[in-house]
């Protein structure tokens, strides 16, 4: 035997798969050949999408996608689960397809799904045309017309999924005109307007079958984006929205460019009709918040708000026992994080539901003193330095004190106790309006500020009571701007608060503001406010006793309060450190107090239940004539009256009895007493 030519017996040889994927794959797999492995790989794609169908049709509502659609119904409950309102959509009659014009379907089509008609659901093409020239969108008519009506608004590829498979079983069970029936019928249009006869009559006062053809591209337009379109809100990004539509249906074909060109911006013609007040001022102002946090157009939805319904009740008491006369009233209480915990709009919401909230514009008075004293202190100032309080006997301007008294001078810590008008504008022309204005644009406030004005040191521009209470829990929290909301915020990650871009005060002069708003109502024009716990407030009185207010925190609640008459009429001797300090007082000792009680176990209430109304007058509230009222509240009968014009309330509870006189009323009223018996008699 020939031992060279044989081979080591560990030798052998090299596989022409010792390289490659193949090598992990077992010996009797290894030499199949390309067409086995295709065939298999295609049999695993089949059963993993069969399994996939499985699941969405399990998951996906396809029972219900051929029901008529439910109207769209939003219930807003109070933090406690109890309903405080339950506001429907506009909806009209459905429309037909067959009785529109041609110019009313072809912008729709253009902007929305130009293959409507050729594809089965679900549009490859008009992906790629969208993601390409950002005209049109990805989804077909039929898919947002399934997302809209059937799916939550979750942005996942399961939704994604499940809309295409709704989509294709429309497609089979429905032709497409009664497809394209369905969507104009129910698409949001904003405004709170559901389908196009809503929304035509709402924006142009014409039954659908009437559009023109540009109010019918204004109307396609606004189905991108309904509450940000909407040309009562946003005229300039309808208008910029409309003429991209008339750009698409020229590209389709539907106009040619001269057609186009000659389309102007269709006219509003809006006209109230069937509004759906809810009978809840708070609830007026948080639904259209409500709407934008929901992503679903067309569903029964549940909302739990902010709103406490037991400060709610404090507050309407409160409110109830006020000696308020002709004049109106607006109350705000919110967290130190901006939720909105209670909310009065007026007297009485079945009588008047405009919101003197949120919705009146009016001057705040000397509380805007709040950001002058503290524009000086980031200034520089001290709460211990001193300004003049003398009169002004020159200049154009020349303002005065409320009480015509004066002094040499006063430090910032005494003026703003004694809310010194003279002290205020001085201190204003000493750290500019820029430095003010900035100040008070870091605390949040957006309304119009005059640069140069030093009136504006005595809170003459105007501004809502929400926004002015919103700046004062900057000060309360020391991070600003307090963005007011009427649903919780989400908890915030690390990340999340090293950018949400809030400012805060050093040290020193936030603990100076507190001290400055503290003495403001312990030692100066707040005192009827006083509490028994660590407080913080200012009062304001604007020119004539137009407005008085008072805003101030205790614990975690800061609290704002208006009076004034709608047509801007002078009070009755009303200023801020009187009955709106008085409420302000009132509210906060209850609030406090119900917080410092022991919880108690609550029934949990049921959303689907009836609505508590909040917002009007209980029946135990009793006029008597002559100005008087009774009041009977928690076992306690109270009679509100005034004598000579000083508000006086005698209450009655398990036989002890409570007199409260508004003592700023009593000491002006015999101030003026004195002053005509000091006149000359002619």
């Amino acid at each position: 035997m020939d031992r060279g030519d044989r081979r080591p017996p560990e030798f052998e040889e090299p596989s022409r798969y010792a390289r490659g994927w193949r090598r992990f794959m077992p010996g009797r797999v290894r030499d199949r050949s390309w067409l086995w492995w295709i065939s298999r790989w295609i049999a695993a794609i089949l059963l993993i999408f069969m399994l996939l169908v499985g699941y969405l049709a399990v998951t996906a509502p396809l029972n219900k996608s051929l029901q008529p659609i439910a109207p769209p119904q939003i219930t807003l409950l109070a933090a406690d689960g109890t309903p405080i309102a339950r506001n429907g959509a506009m909806v009209d009659e459905p429309v037909e397809i067959a009785d529109l014009p041609d110019h009313v379907i072809q912008p729709f089509l253009a902007i929305e799904d130009r293959r409507f008609y050729d594809h089965w659901g679900v549009d490859p093409r008009g992906i790629a045309r969208a993601a390409f020239t950002g005209v049109g969108g990805g989804s077909t008519i039929t898919q947002q017309l399934a997302k809209f009506t059937f799916l939550s608004p979750e942005q996942t590829l399961t939704r994604k999924a499940r809309e295409a498979l709704i989509a294709f079983w429309l497609e089979a069970w429905l032709t497409k005109d009664e497809i394209l029936e369905r969507y104009l019928s129910n698409a949001y249009f904003g405004d709170n307007m559901y389908g196009i006869r809503a929304a035509s009559l709402h924006y142009f006062y014409r039954h659908p079958e009437n559009l023109k053809p540009e109010q019918a591209a204004m109307l396609a337009g606004l189905l991108q984006a309904p509450s940000r379109l909407a040309p009562t809100r946003n005229p300039d990004l309808a208008a910029k929205r409309y003429a991209l539509v008339k750009n698409a249906m020229v590209a389709a074909g539907y106009l040619t460019q001269e057609q186009a060109d000659a389309m102007r911006v269709p006219a509003l013609d809006v006209r109230t009709r069937n509004d759906l007040p809810t009978g809840t001022y708070f609830a007026d102002w948080a639904l259209p918040e409500a709407r934008e946090l929901s992503d679903i157009s067309y569903s029964r939805q549940t909302l739990t708000t902010t709103l406490d319904s037991r400060l709610q009740g404090i507050a309407r008491r409160v409110i109830d026992r006020a000696p308020l006369g002709e004049a109106q009233v607006a109350l705000v209480a919110m967290r130190t994080n901006g939720e909105v915990v209670a909310m009065i709009g007026g007297k009485d919401y079945s009588q008047s539901p405009f919101n003197r909230a949120t919705q009146a514009r009016r001057q705040p008075g000397s509380t805007f003193k709040l950001f002058v004293y503290l524009a000086a202190l980031r200034d520089g100032w001290d709460a211990d330095d001193t300004i003049a309080n003398t009169e002004f006997t020159s200049g154009s301007y020349r303002p005065s004190n409320y009480n015509s008294r004066y002094s040499d001078e006063l430090t910032l810590r005494e003026a703003f106790a004694q809310s010194s008008n003279v002290a205020a504008v001085r201190l204003f022309n000493a750290v500019g309006s820029e430095a003010v204005i900035e100040t008070a644009r870091d605390l949040g406030v957006t309304s119009a500020l005059p640069t140069g004005d030093p009136s504006l040191a005595l809170g003459t521009s105007t501004m809502s009571l929400l926004e002015l209470t919103a700046a004062y829990a900057g000060v309360a929290a020391n991070a600003y701007p307090i963005e007011a909301r009427a649903f919780p915020a989400e908890e915030e990650g690390w990340f999340d608060w090293l950018a949400d871009g809030r400012g805060s005060l050093n040290r020193s002069d936030h603990q100076q503001m507190l001290e400055l708003l503290r003495g403001a109502i312990n030692n100066g024009t707040g005192s009827a406010a006083t509490l028994s716990v660590p407080n913080f407030g200012k009062t304001g009185t604007t020119q004539n006793n137009r407005d008085a207010l008072f805003v101030g925190f205790a614990g975690d609640l800061v609290v704002g309060v208006w009076i004034g008459n709608d047509d801007n009429s002078p009070l009755d001797g009303v200023t801020g450190g009187g009955l709106p300090a008085r409420i302000w007082r009132d509210f906060m000792r209850g609030a406090l107090g119900t917080e410092a009680a022991p919880p108690r176990p609550t029934p949990s209430p049921d959303p689907s239940g009836p609505v508590e109304p909040l917002d009007v007058p209980d029946l135990e509230d009793i006029p008597l004539g002559d100005g008087r009222r009774l009041i009977i509240r928690d076992g306690e009968a109270i009679i509100v009256t005034d004598i000579d014009g000083v508000p006086v309330e005698v209450g009655v509870r398990d036989g002890d009895f409570s007199f409260e006189v508004d003592e700023e009323a009593a000491e002006r009223r015999i101030e003026e007493a004195l002053r005509r018996e000091a006149e000359p008699v002619p």
